[in-house]
């Protein structure tokens, strides 16, 4: 009888050790487990960009000339890979969750022309590329950006028209294009941009009106002054000053004023003396026919 009350003894005591064994195993197990994961998620994750954003940043890089070496990490290997999470690799460029959402380019002596592929940057919100060199038009693509809000190319040589098709995006709120070689007129369709607050096209070679509907905004729309569209001397209306009401000088328009008054005298005078003509002609004819009706003495 005790031997086997003492059999059972043993074999409980057995089945305790062995399940405080696998409790034990099982907590390693699951610590390592935690572990790893920790590890893991602490560990800098590379991916690679964009296809878009590659595209991009190289169509861009082949555009542009660098003469100052500015952009020496613009290579191919950093177009592969240029944002980390929030980190750029890319000198002007800041990132935002692995894609480049701003490109700040302004002074660097950058030359060539504003690649239509930037529309590939499809998540660019910002894009300045003032104070360079750079020629060319604007390309009509930038349409694409639909993210975009700050536009600057000022202070460079681009030419042709705006695209009008810059209506397209929709969240632009600051488009800066003075001291350019810009002509043609101002698109009308810019004035369907609400959130535009602010528009400078000064010292270009813009002609015709000043759009009604970026000057006559309602609510709490900002009112755009004159600063913003002078040196375009053929650009004309409100709010520009009135003198400077289509495009014409003071000197411009006394010299109107008194050409018009000459060629209203010239006229004058020339009509005078067709009717002294007339006059005298009727008159010698009358008096033809009196001397025909008087007698002979």
């Amino acid at each position: 009888m005790m031997g086997c009350c003492g059999g059972r003894s043993r074999r409980s005591r057995s089945i305790r050790s062995s399940s405080r064994s696998n409790s034990s195993n099982g907590g390693f197990v699951w610590r390592v487990l935690l572990a790893s994961v920790l590890t893991w998620a602490a560990l800098p994750r590379t991916t690679r960009s964009d296809p878009s954003d590659e595209a991009c940043l190289t169509h861009l890089s082949e555009s542009l000339e660098d003469p100052t070496r500015s952009l020496q990490n613009w290579t191919k290997s950093t177009f592969s890979n240029p944002c980390n999470g929030f980190t750029s690799y890319l000198q002007g460029a800041t990132c935002n969750n692995g894609r480049i959402y701003k490109l700040s380019l302004p002074n660097l002596s950058l030359r060539g022309s504003i690649s239509p592929f930037l529309a590939n940057c499809t998540n660019l919100q910002a894009l300045d590329l003032s104070s360079n060199a750079l020629t060319g038009p604007i390309p009509t693509d930038l349409q694409y950006l639909v993210n975009l809000a700050v536009l600057n190319l000022s202070s460079n040589r681009l030419a042709g028209d705006i695209p009008p098709q810059l209506a397209m995006c929709a969240y632009l709120n600051v488009i800066d294009l003075h001291e350019n070689l810009l002509t043609g007129q101002i698109p009308q369709q810019l004035g369907l941009l609400l959130r535009l607050s602010a528009f400078d096209v000064s010292g270009n070679r813009l002609s015709g009106p000043i759009p009604t509907t970026l000057t006559n905004r309602s609510g709490n729309l900002p009112k755009l002054n004159a600063t913003s569209f002078e040196g375009n001397k053929d650009l004309y209306g409100y709010p520009l000053p009135p003198l400077k009401n289509k495009g014409l000088s003071v000197l411009a328009i006394v010299g109107i004023g008194l050409g018009s008054g000459f060629a209203s005298l010239v006229l004058s005078f020339t009509g005078v003396c067709i009717w002294l003509k007339i006059t005298e002609g009727k008159m010698a004819l009358e008096e033809g026919k009196i001397n025909h009706l008087m007698p002979d003495y």
